[in-house]
């Protein structure tokens, strides 16, 4: 069941303070205020899904404040998607300002200042994942946090009817299916993200991640074919390929390092996965693009300190 943190039942003169310890114990260290005094109430419940977590936050009007101090007191290390659900919340990160109404959602990053603003009583579904599970799918955050993503597009409104369903049953889903529907919800969100990049102006500073979202998520679409190439990629998205190493070079990568990661976190995923358990440790390295078992094995034990069968036995007993 979600565990719900509430002001509901406190004394009016500590239901601020309350509220404070709740958003930095559930989220991460945050600055929280409001003029309402003691006739604030707020509520948060939240719940595990895989390595993100789904929350619901309602309360009345106040600003929340991740500072710089705070930021170097902590090691939080997220992306949170707030959704829309009541009300209009604002956000302010990397430069620019937007808001957020029902329906819409915006992304902000943990590890650099922001501030939200909520005017009157809101309710957002707020999705909070590890920064790497979507910066290994598109690389940096700083061109697509406060920014509006609304209706437009095909995507966008998919993005937020999804990870809304998915938060609404997130307690129902057990931890096999949550590990694989988190993952999905990310996949989602960085299409998402990279359809939007691709059709908006964006700043000198933000063309070269914008460039680099949108190969990753081309890469992604295409891990299973084994002749994927930088080649190929760089003809099919009109760039150089020493172009795209470049951009790569941005992350300590090359484009062959990236796509050899992502094959090898796909296929440790679906080996270590029960539900996959039928399935060939040959036959998911070939679905992920591998076509030589002794380099499959080599790699993967360099990657992970064990061997694929050593890891299927070890995720069976856990």
């Amino acid at each position: 069941m979600p565990v719900l943190f509430t002001t509901e039942g406190s004394p009016g003169h500590r239901r601020l303070a309350l509220w404070q310890d709740i958003v930095c114990d559930v989220y991460v260290g945050l600055d929280c205020t409001s003029d309402l005094g003691s006739a604030f109430r707020g509520s948060v419940t939240h719940t595990t899904l895989g390595r993100a977590v789904c929350s619901e936050v309602a309360s009345d009007r106040q600003r929340v404040h991740r500072t710089s101090q705070r930021i170097a007191r902590a090691d939080a290390d997220y992306v949170l998607v707030a959704l829309g659900r009541e009300g209009i919340g604002g956000v302010t990160q990397d430069g620019r300002d937007t808001v957020i109404r029902p329906g819409e959602f915006a992304i902000y990053d943990t590890t650099r200042p922001y501030e939200l603003q909520f005017d009157a009583a809101f309710r957002q579904t707020v999705f909070k994942l590890p920064r790497e599970m979507l910066q290994r799918r598109i690389g940096a955050t700083e061109a697509v946090t406060a920014i509006t993503f609304g209706a437009d597009g095909p995507l966008q409104p998919l993005a937020y009817d999804f990870i809304i369903k998915l938060c609404e049953r997130a307690d129902h889903i057990n931890v096999e299916n949550a590990e694989h529907l988190a993952d999905q919800a990310a996949d989602l969100l960085a299409m998402t993200l990279a359809e939007r990049l691709r059709t908006q102006p964006l700043p000198a500073s933000s063309h070269r991640a914008a460039l680099l979202y949108r190969i990753k998520a081309h890469v992604r679409t295409r891990l299973s074919d084994s002749d994927l190439s930088l080649q190929e990629v760089a003809r099919e998205l009109g760039l150089s390929t020493r172009y795209i190493n470049d951009l790569f070079s941005d992350e300590q990568l090359s484009f062959q390092r990236h796509v050899l990661a992502e094959r090898l976190k796909q296929c440790h995923r679906d080996i270590g996965s029960p539900a996959l358990a039928h399935r060939q440790i040959s036959e998911i390295a070939f679905s992920w693009g591998f076509n030589d078992l002794s380099h499959f094995g080599r790699v993967f034990r360099e990657q992970f300190g064990m061997t694929p069968r050593e890891w299927r036995r070890s995720a069976v007993t856990r």
